[in-house]
């Protein structure tokens, strides 16, 4: 994804380009949205990446007073665009961005793994957010341990190192093998440390369950396989059941500790192609989530294992290998009558970039989205990657979408 730089951005009111620092003046970008729609519930939300420093903090290494400011002014960001919902990253690389019982601070904000960062994002977070009146979804990812392979360069505490036996390297990164049920134990635990130290609105994962495929490489869980993997036919179908299991679980335990906290994941969006599962999508994707990421998407929402899913359809209308409008069309069946929200993610990291197609040229691609969504009982809302853009606004994508939807605020339920 291309890093862009930030900036200050631009509003559409009647008629009038209104500047505006970014986030430095909350109540005058919200004065100056205009009031066409009647408010209805739906998520308007968007990421707060932390791994490698993508959306926040800026660098490693900033003083606590800095971090705070940034992480506000991307809250402040994010009530001004009229969004009420922010995703925060708080658990990026089997580490911690509050103080874990179970797993070292992240590197992400001392730019020193373990190092106490002197607050509490996490924390701070979840009460910036709510005194904004925006949603804050606690973003864990389960099983990613380092971006390389070398287990040395962990603190000697991380439990990856006390458990070498956890780890598998795959792709140029460490990863908790899911076959292990000590490590899906242990990575609810961890998880759900947060559940019950904050008032989090709910619990979020992405798409990384089993590793992407990388070409030439092999994911070596025989032993785990041939220990636990009996009754199955096959590898694939046990990985399923595996990330099965994690889920189902973890659903289990957040209904257990607090019930008002949902439960939400964000895969990539193709279950699966039509020409491999007739229940599939009209697609020619890829990666396929049920063969490759031994994820079960669409199953756990039938199943209604989940309270909301937001498929990330990173492609625009018309795209021939995935296309967005197919897609959504798609994901609004699978969730009709089973009561999990439908989202949608959007690649707001798209818009403006050179290396993109040509509809990512046009800042209307995105508002054009959430137009076609309004078509759709089922879609509720979006997502957008990332915080980042949404501040800097590129090519003023973000601006139309506030212009042409955000009227006025809305609640997410």
């Amino acid at each position: 994804m291309r890093q862009i730089g930030r900036r200050g951005f631009v509003v559409a009111a009647t008629g009038v380009v209104t500047s505006l620092v970014a986030a430095g003046d909350v109540a005058a970008v919200a004065a100056s949205v205009p009031r066409r729609h009647a408010p209805r519930r739906e998520m308007r939300g968007m990421w707060i990446a932390t791994v490698v420093n993508r959306d926040w903090p800026s660098a490693p290494g900033l003083t606590a007073d800095r971090q705070k400011a940034e992480l506000i002014r991307h809250l402040d960001t994010a009530v001004a665009r009229g969004l009420n919902a922010v995703v925060f990253q708080v658990r990026p690389t089997a580490d911690a961005l509050w103080p874990s019982p179970y797993e070292p601070w992240s590197q992400y904000l001392t730019g020193t793994q373990g190092k106490d960062p002197g607050w509490d994002p996490l924390g701070t977070a979840v009460r910036e957010a709510h005194a904004r009146g925006l949603e804050l979804h606690a973003w864990f990812n389960p099983y990613r341990v380092a971006n390389h392979t070398d287990p040395s360069r962990l603190i000697a505490t991380h439990p990856a190192r006390v458990h070498p036996d956890w780890v598998l390297p795959y792709g140029g990164k460490l990863y908790y093998n899911p076959g292990l049920p000590e490590v899906r134990t242990f990575v609810q635990d961890a998880m759900l440390d947060a559940v019950g130290r904050y008032d989090i609105d709910a619990v979020h994962w992405d798409d990384y369950f089993y590793p992407y495929p990388v070409a030439g490489q092999v994911f070596e869980d025989d032993a785990a396989f041939e220990r636990y993997g009996a009754g199955f036919p096959d590898k694939a179908a046990w990985r399923r059941d595996n990330t099965d299991r994690l889920v189902r679980e973890t659903a289990e335990r957040i209904r257990e500790i607090k019930k008002q906290v949902r439960f939400g994941i964000s895969p990539f969006g193709v279950w699966r192609n039509a020409a491999t599962d007739p229940l599939g999508s009209d697609t020619r994707a890829g990666v396929q989530t049920y063969d490759d990421l031994h994820a079960d998407t669409r199953g756990w929402v039938k199943k209604g294992w989940i309270d909301y899913i937001v498929p990330q359809l990173y492609w625009n209308i018309g795209f021939p290998a995935a296309d967005y409008a197919k897609l959504l069309s798609w994901w609004d069946g699978v969730v009709r009558g089973t009561g999990v929200q439908l989202y949608i993610g959007e690649a707001l990291y798209k818009v403006g970039d050179p290396a993109q197609p040509a509809a990512w040229q046009d800042p209307a691609e995105l508002s054009r989205h959430l137009t076609l969504a309004k078509e759709y009982a089922g879609a509720r809302g979006h997502c957008f990657f990332s915080a980042k853009e949404v501040g800097a606004d590129p090519i003023g994508a973000m601006t139309r979408v506030v212009t042409d939807h955000y009227g006025k605020r809305a609640p997410v339920r």
